[in-house]
């Protein structure tokens, strides 16, 4: 595939995302989160083996189009299904851990991906199909595992299952006891108003009404974030390859130390969240991300960096955006009702990345194809800027969500 033809397959693969986020967001609404956890990653594992029995550029885009189906869906079940079960005081460190897990697994794919790749085993006529199905035979230990998660209670009490709620949070609860002890008794919980309205056009109605500032700062978030990381993150293997020379089978080990600080990134600040507070931190890794990219943009563009120095600029960049990106999902899962929480995650990943990301790869792609640095220098600096404007929109505009009920968080604001 040509540079081009490779920022095409990952934009098509980015609408795929949108359109599975938008259905499969609302079919979390309607019919629970645990049940869109098999649908939705029963559809990657499909499409995912299927892309590695492509037989052209048009099944394989295709096949990528139908595994970002099944990767959005993902977005809006998992983190409304976590912000959903997690204590208050917990719910932001904890969110942004799992959130972190994805980079796990890149960790894990840049390293078997190398393996396949390499020409003194399966060369990469064969390496590459074999490196898409490796991944199917994990994926499938995690849909067995899926089956212990409980179903929301809080989405079991807003479409009236009042008997299996208060059973799921009897069980959490006995597990809680048999590791910490007797729980203490809580005191009467105020009447809470279960809404179950879970149509699109309750969800337009909130956004272009009392939820329109919030629905502007969420909206603002998941575009940079989505530019940032769709047109800087996927353009970073054709810069390897083609600035610095790296062979195709040495890619994946150079993503290797920009995966670790990914994951690192809100592991080691996702606590501050919840002690420091959301409006702080997520303007500093917002802000913080977009300039250490213009710092290695600037250095790239001069040709003072080596290849480990490149890799160490973007790794720092990354500590910081991995964790903007995932408090992007937490902000909107933790500030929209529970009728539309999964809704909600969906319509601004799938607006945000419509909107931010979905044609950065076909542009870097194109930026890359040139033989000069400046164009993609310009990309860069656009990305830059991005997050730092965001960033500074956050710290004015932000919602102190920390340590706060979601049943608060979620009443409707009033007039200003």
């Amino acid at each position: 595939m040509t540079d081009a033809q490779l920022g095409v397959s990952s934009s098509f693969y980015l609408g795929g995302a949108v359109l599975g986020a938008l259905i499969f967001g609302y079919l979390a609404d309607r019919f629970g989160r645990r049940r869109l956890f098999s649908w939705t990653l029963v559809l990657y594992l499909c499409a995912t083996a299927a892309t590695g029995l492509s037989w052209s550029i048009a099944s394989f885009t295709l096949f990528r189009v139908l595994t970002g189906a099944g990767i959005g869906g993902e977005y809006a079940a998992i983190n409304s299904a976590v912000d959903e079960l997690v204590p208050a005081h917990l719910r932001g460190r904890v969110d942004l851990w799992i959130n972190a897990t994805f980079w796990a697994g890149i960790i894990l794919g840049s390293m078997v991906s190398s393996q396949f790749l390499s020409p003194h085993l399966f060369g990469q006529d064969l390496g590459w199909r074999l490196a898409f199905n490796s991944g199917v035979p994990l994926g499938i230990v995690v849909l067995f595992m899926r089956r212990y998660i409980p179903e929301s209670p809080r989405w079991l009490l807003s479409r009236g299952h009042t008997e299996q709620a208060e059973a799921v949070m009897q069980q959490i609860e006995s597990k809680v006891g048999l590791e910490v002890g007797p729980l203490a008794s809580a005191a009467e919980p105020a009447p809470l108003k279960i809404e179950s309205d879970a149509s699109i056009r309750r969800l337009l109605t909130l956004l272009v009404g009392p939820y329109r500032s919030r629905a502007i700062l969420c909206f603002i978030l998941m575009a940079s974030q989505a530019f940032f990381y769709n047109s800087v993150f996927f353009s970073l293997a054709l810069v390897l390859l083609r600035f610095y020379a790296v062979p195709a089978e040495r890619v994946g080990y150079c993503f290797i130390p920009i995966a670790v600080t990914n994951f690192l990134g809100p592991i080691a600040l996702g606590k501050l969240f919840d002690t420091l507070g959301r409006r702080q931190m997520i303007a500093v890794t917002y802000i913080l991300s977009g300039l250490t990219l213009f710092g290695s943009s600037w250095l790239f563009l001069h040709d003072e960096l080596s290849l480990r120095a490149q890799i160490a600029w973007w790794a720092a960049t990354f500590f910081f955006a991995s964790t903007a990106a995932s408090s992007a999902y937490l902000t909107v899962s933790e500030v929209f009702p529970q009728s539309v929480r999964a809704s909600s995650i969906a319509f601004f990943y799938a607006f945000g990345t419509l909107a931010g990301g979905a044609f950065g790869p076909v542009i870097f792609g194109h930026l890359i194809g040139s033989a000069s640095r400046t164009p993609l220098y310009v990309g860069y600096v656009a990305g830059a800027a991005a997050m730092v404007l965001a960033g500074l929109i956050q710290a004015a505009w932000g919602v102190a969500a920390e340590r706060r009920s979601l049943e608060s968080l979620s009443l409707i604001p009033q007039p200003e």
